[in-house]
């Protein structure tokens, strides 16, 4: 019998792993994998200043660790050049050009989300960091390391740019944000509570420019750069970093004739639209659902095991609440469904708020708990909401 083929090292593929090795421990499995398949929570990249942690404190495990943990057969530092659905196969090359195949008897898309780039114009934008991966995050460490300064311009109020711009602010670093919305996590928090989780940042020093992009990068001589807004003001940074989204990798999958949509389209068993093919993590649109956080990648991972393991298995979504990093105003979001109509009723507290958003027959679909007081509700709001993917019964 061929061996299950993980394609990618994150989480999402450590993950799967990990629970298949609780259920079959003889099965052969190997991970291919472009990087050098260093086992890490991408997670901690965003509060890693704060923590005092260097990146290479932040390896769980190298890959020989992980091969012997996982009994698992690790190629790194290989791409996947292609998947022959009909012989179930995948065609490799690695660093030094050498060309190989893997047969298949499953194989797991684990590929992940690459940082989504603006077209900036200047001499310096292909400076710009994003942070994605522990490398990005080693360059954009040593380019900060590098200056006396700090000053860093982040472009995007979104999740990471504000775990990023808190972390940053809290170690000495002179931070400012810029985004085209109006206000920061504005996708995910009604106005009220956006705008006291921006005044709760911008207590501590960060420096919101809003309602306007960057325009222009430009190397200044000293090393720093000269950020042009659309708006017509500009800043003097030592390190620009782009946190504007996600976006799933698709490469692999067109001439597989895969299904796509924003991600690797699959059903509620993580199968995709060729037999024997699965999906799971930030790449994965389950049901339609797209969501690159830690619950539902785990909740996938444990589905997942068990069908690789001969027992089909569909996901479960319970209600998955998220938490922000971001000491300086500790929040946590349940989005409500994108296609649920809610109203929002706000109670508010010395140090914060809590939002509820409710839908027409007064059901609670989702909530945002702002501050240390909101923030004790959040295991009995939880227990409120409705599942968004159903146990199967």
């Amino acid at each position: 019998m061929h061996p299950i083929v993980i394609i990618g090292s994150g989480m999402a593929g450590y993950a799967a792993a990990r629970e298949f090795r609780k259920l079959n421990t003889e099965q052969e499995l190997v991970m291919i994998c472009a990087d050098d398949a260093a086992n890490y929570a991408k997670p901690t990249l965003s509060n890693a200043f704060a923590l005092k942690k260097a990146p290479e404190q932040i390896v769980l495990g190298d890959a020989e660790k992980m091969a012997t943990q996982l009994n698992m057969r690790i190629v790194n530092h290989t791409w996947v050049k292609n998947i022959d659905t009909a012989v179930q196969e995948i065609q490799l090359e690695n660093t030094q050009g050498e060309a190989s195949t893997q047969a298949y008897s499953q194989l797991v898309l684990a590929v992940g989300a690459h940082a989504i780039r603006l077209a900036i114009a200047g001499d310096g934008s292909d400076d710009i960091h994003t942070v994605n991966s522990l490398s990005e995050y080693k360059s954009f460490r040593a380019c900060l390391d590098q200056r006396q300064d700090k000053r860093v311009v982040i472009l995007g109020a979104g999740l990471i740019g504000c775990e990023f711009a808190n972390d940053l602010q809290n170690t000495g670093h002179d931070v400012t944000v810029v985004d085209l919305a109006p206000l920061p996590l504005g996708r995910l928090l009604p106005t009220h509570v956006a705008q006291s989780f921006k005044d709760k940042l911008s207590s501590t020093g960060i420096q919101f420019v809003l309602g306007t992009t960057v325009e222009k990068v430009a190397k200044n001589a000293d090393g720093s750069y000269s950020v042009a807004l659309a708006n017509g003001q500009s800043f003097t940074a030592d390190a620009v970093l782009s946190a504007i989204g996600l976006q799933p990798n698709l490469a692999l999958t067109a001439e597989a004739n895969i299904q796509t949509s924003r991600g690797i389209v699959t059903n509620g068993h993580l199968e995709t639209n060729q037999a024997n093919i699965y999906a799971l993590g930030d790449c994965a649109e389950v049901n339609g659902l797209l969501l690159p956080y830690v619950m539902p990648i785990m909740q996938q991972a444990r589905a997942l095991a068990k069908t690789l393991n001969g027992e089909t298995t569909a996901v479960h979504y319970p209600a998955m609440p998220v938490a922000v990093k971001t000491p300086a105003a500790p929040l946590t979001v349940l989005p409500a469904p994108l296609n649920v109509e809610v109203q929002w009723e706000t109670e508010e507290f010395e140090d914060g708020m809590l939002s509820k958003a409710l839908d027409n027959e007064g059901t609670l679909r989702g909530f945002v708990l702002l501050g240390a007081t909101a923030a004790k509700q959040r295991l009995s709001l939880t227990k409120l909401v409705p599942d968004l993917i159903p146990a199967s019964v």
